[in-house]
């Protein structure tokens, strides 16, 4: 029997990431922003599916798996 999705843990890159925000829409329950739009990951653990979308989508390749 399934448990349910798979989760993963992320990781951002502060250096490589331009605070687009796009993770935060993409993953609004697991990552916010900073008062000047940067990432901030607020859930240890996310379905990795949603993870998978969130990185293929950073248009600064910031988001990564740990």
């Amino acid at each position: 029997m399934s448990e349910g999705p798979e989760k993963v843990r992320l990781g951002i890159d502060r250096v490589a990431c331009t605070g687009h925000g796009i993770c935060a829409q993409t993953l609004p329950a697991a990552i916010t922003l900073d008062e000047w739009g940067y990432p901030i990951i607020i859930a240890d653990q996310v379905e990795s599916g949603a993870a998978a979308t969130a990185i293929k989508l950073c248009p600064a390749r910031a988001l990564y798996l740990r």
